[in-house]
Order: C-alpha cells, then sequence, then structure tokens
C-alpha cells in the first residue's frame, strides 16, 4: 500500500476498528521488546563475566554502546520516519534490532557483543519514534491518550519483566537466550505490521537534510550521551569525560544554530514554541531521572543490604513497574478529562513518597513486605501518572504530519535523563559510601525525592491544565 497522509482524526474517524486494535499491540510488543533489553541485562552480568572472560570495563560497555546508540539516532530516525514513511522505518528498525539480538546471543568476546549492542541500539532508534508516530494517526482525538498510555504501559512493563525474565532464562538455560528470546518475537511483529498496520508520512515534506545539520546533532548527543554514561568509570573531572561533554555540547550548540537556519533541519525548533511540548520534555526529564535511579538502587538494597539472590532481587522489584502497567490503561482514559498537569503532579508526588518512605523504614534487616513492598507501590501509581502522560501531553497539540519528529525529540530527551540518573546517584552513592552502606542509600533516597519533588514543582507551573486549540498550541499559550 503506498504512502497516505495522516489525518488528524485518524482515517476512521470517530470510529476504531480491529485492525487499529491489533496495530496498537504490534506496535507496542515492539517497544516492549527495546525496553525488557535495558533491564534485562543488567542481571546476566555475572554469567557473562565467566563464559566471555570478561573485565568489568568491558562489560560496561555492553550497557553503554547499547545506550548511545540507542540515543544517538533517534533525532534522524524520526525526521526520515516521517519523510520517508513510519512503517517502512518501523519496519526496518524491528529488523536491525533483530539482527542485532541474533548477534549478541552468538557473540564469543566481549568485543563481538559490545558491537552487537551497538547494533541492538541503532534498530531501537530507529524503531522507537516510528513505533507510536505509525499508530497515532489510526486513531481519532478523542483516544489518543488512551491509545499513548496502553503503548506507554510497555516501558513499566519491561522494567518489571526484565529482571525476573533474565533470572529465569539465565537459570534455566543461558545468558545467550536473553538476546535469542527477541529473535521469534521479532519476526512475529516484522511479519503483522505489513498487515494490520497502514503507512503514513508528512506529505508536505521536502526531503533532504541538513548536511551540516545531521552529523552534528547525532554526534553531540553520542558524546553527551558518552560523556553521562561513562563519567563514574573515567572519573567526573578526567580529562576524557570534560573533553567529550564539551565537544558534544559544542556540536548540539551548532545544531541549534543551523535548525533555526536551514530550511530542513535536523531538530523541528517550531515544536518547541508548542507549550505542552517543550513542558513535557522538560518535564519527563525530571522524572526519568529520578526513575531509573529509584529501579537501580531498590535492586542493589535487596542485593548488597540484604544479601538476596539475583533471582530474587529480580522478582522484588516487579510490584512497582506491575502495578504501573495495569493502572496505565485506566489513567490514560481518564486524563482528558480531569487535565495532564493534575495526573503529572499526582504522580511526581507519588514517586517522592517512594523515596520519603525508604528513607524512614530501610534498615540492614531484609523488611521486603514493610518497606519495598509499599515503596514498589506508590513508585507504581507515580509511573502509571507519568511516563504515558508525559507522552500525551508532548503529542497533544503536534501537528500531525510531525508525530515522528516530535516523538524521536522527546525520546532524546528521555534518553539523557536515563543515563544521567543513574550516572548522578552513583556518584552521590560514592561519595557517601565512606559514611557506610546504608548512610550511602539513604543519601540516594534523599536526592531521588528532591528530583521527584522537583518535577512536580515545575509541572504546576509550566504544564497546561486544559487542552489548547491547535492555534493557541502552535503559538505557545497557557493551557
Amino acid at each position: 500500500m503506498p504512502p497516505t497522509a495522516s489525518s488528524s482524526e485518524g482515517p476512521l474517524g470517530d470510529s476504531v476498528d480491529r485492525r487499529s486494535w491489533i496495530a496498537l499491540a504490534v506496535s507496542t510488543l515492539a517497544a516492549l521488546l527495546t525496553t525488557i533489553d535495558i533491564s534485562i541485562v543488567n542481571v546476566a552480568f555475572p554469567s557473562m563475566r565467566r563464559d566471555l572472560d570478561a573485565t568489568e570495563s568491558g562489560l560496561s560497555w555492553v550497557l553503554s554502546g547499547y545506550s548511545i546508540a540507542s540515543g544517538a539516532f533517534l533525532l534522524l530516525s524520526g525526521r526520515l520516519a516521517d519523510q520517508k514513511g513510519r512503517r517502512r522505518l518501523f519496519l526496518i528498525g524491528v529488523l536491525v534490532f533483530v539482527g542485532g539480538s541474533l548477534l549478541s546471543g552468538l557473540a564469543t568476546s566481549t568485543g563481538q557483543l559490545i558491537a552487537a549492542r551497538v547494533v541492538q541500539g541503532v534498530g531501537a532508534s530507529i524503531l522507537g519514534p516510528a513505533s507510536l508516530a505509525m499508530i497515532l494517526p489510526e486513531f481519532p482525538v478523542s483516544r489518543r491518550s488512551l491509545v499513548i498510555a496502553v503503548w506507554g504501559a510497555s516501558a513499566a512493563l519491561g522494567a518489571a519483566i526484565g529482571p525476573s525474565m533474565g533470572a529465569l532464562l539465565i537459570d534455566s538455560l543461558s545468558w545467550r537466550w536473553i538476546f535469542f528470546v527477541n529473535v521469534p518475537i521479532g519476526a512475529l511483529v516484522l511479519t503483522a505490521t505489513p498487515r494490520f498496520v497502514r503507512e503514513s508520512y508528512d506529505p508536505e515534506s521536502r526531503g533532504g537534510f541538513d548536511m551540516v545539520g545531521v552529523p552534528a546533532g547525532t554526534f553531540g548527543v553520542a558524546l553527551i550521551l558518552l560523556a553521562v554514561v561513562q563519567g563514574e568509570q573515567w572519573g567526573y573531572r578526567s580529562a576524557a569525560m570534560l573533553v567529550s561533554l564539551v565537544v558534544g555540547l559544542a556540536l548540539v550548540g551548532l545544531l541549534l544554530v543551523r535548525s533555526a537556519r536551514h530550511p530542513n533541519p535536523l531538530l523541528d525548533l517550531s515544536l518547541f514554541r508548542i507549550r505542552s511540548f517543550w513542558s513535557a520534555g522538560v518535564g519527563q526529564v525530571f522524572f526519568i531521572t529520578a526513575f531509573m535511579a529509584t529501579i537501580l538502587f531498590q535492586t542493589l538494597t535487596l542485593q548488597d543490604l540484604w544479601g538476596w539472590s539475583v533471582l530474587a532481587a529480580g522478582f522484588g522489584v516487579v510490584p512497582g513497574p506491575a502495578t504501573a502497567a495495569l493502572l496505565g490503561g485506566l489513567v490514560g482514559s481518564i486524563v482528558d478529562r480531569i487535565g495532564h498537569r493534575n495526573i503529572l503532579v499526582f504522580g511526581a508526588l507519588m514517586a517522592a513518597v517512594n523515596g520519603i518512605w525508604l528513607r524512614l523504614t530501610v534498615g540492614m534487616e531484609s523488611s521486603w513486605a514493610t518497606t519495598i513492598l509499599p515503596a514498589q507501590l506508590f513508585l507504581g501509581v507515580g509511573v502509571a501518572c507519568s511516563f504515558a502522560t508525559y507522552s500525551s501531553l508532548g503529542m497533544r497539540d503536534v501537528p500531525t504530519a510531525r508525530f515522528a519528529t516530535a516523538s524521536a525529540t522527546l525520546r532524546t530527551l528521555g534518553a539523557i535523563g536515563f543515563a544521567s540518573g543513574v550516572s548522578i546517584a552513583i556518584a552521590v552513592f560514592s561519595s557517601a559510601r565512606h559514611l557506610g552502606l546504608l548512610a550511602a542509600h539513604h543519601r540516594v533516597w534523599v536526592l531521588l525525592t528532591g528530583i521527584f519533588a522537583t518535577g512536580a514543582v515545575f509541572c504546576v507551573l509550566a504544564c497546561p491544565g486544559t487542552r489548547q486549540s491547535a492555534a493557541d498550541g502552535a503559538n505557545g499559550s497557557a493551557g
């Protein structure tokens, strides 16, 4: 089927047929694969180290390579999807991701595994923006908050099942199966997508690229992510870290200059005149920064403080993301009625309560039911109110033709938040380690509570509360 221009009301008017819901399921399944891949690798490190005779620094690049690649190409992928076809780019991304998964499972050395993980990251970077953008035109505006909530629940579900799924696969088979399992699921997505997903693109796209802005933006984001994810290992005052950060920021600055002048820029600066878009982009950085570190340090509490096994710790942090996944659809169905801002503020405050609770209750003695479990439930409610709601708010007033570009920009900001959160928390933990293990954990909980609370204040001040008209959104007026 040739590409067709997207309609703001969707191809089906106010009704939605079964094909559109299947398209949503296919898109969500692919997004789930990339989310699981972020969390599932952590539990495999001991097995990888033994099997590949790997060093700690080598294994760190198994994570870093994926994180950098999956963030660096988002802006380019989003522009390509709007220009060339969202379904087309989605299929290419899934194919690259599955190929990287197969190569990761077959790797016989640390170098091969890192290279394969970079391929995986590139695939995730390609399919990510397209996975949401290609299904939004399938639904009327009145259903899009619900659609984004269902799609966004995949992030919470991936975080929930990643560690436990990885632990089970490693325990029963080997670490290689955390990658091999992506192959048949990816094959299902590749088969179903052409049948159930319609092609869409920006009908006004002129084609072509800013030949200076594209490499500046791609390498600039990559170098910033490199500085963030390797800062702890290199040292935050090391020459390598400072050079990577400074050069990355300079390249992003060049991107901004080029994007303001070029007729077909990599970064669409007009999106930042839409209040709902820029406030959602900044607000999600606060939440994502604290969320990723929270998941990491809850797992470390179970393992380092209480001595739980990897398998037990993997299941110990399931309730929070599972709660978020279960509540995601409900939140999406009510967000348009009571306003995005109200939901976002409530979600950030509930996540902040998670940190307060852990700071007040966690001790050296194992007490999961009265400490981690309540905190997980607070966090789960916060995530249910936040992840998809930020995406919904960010896309709310964006013109249909720019869906993939907007989604890619939001995901780029989110990728920086993901990487920054872990790095900042580890730095605070390391600086307080001399006070004792428990005191260092307490410092981290205070930090993360502060970040969540700051995000709540930002949403009160910046996020629009009610739907704006298209004209108001374009002008960046208050909602």
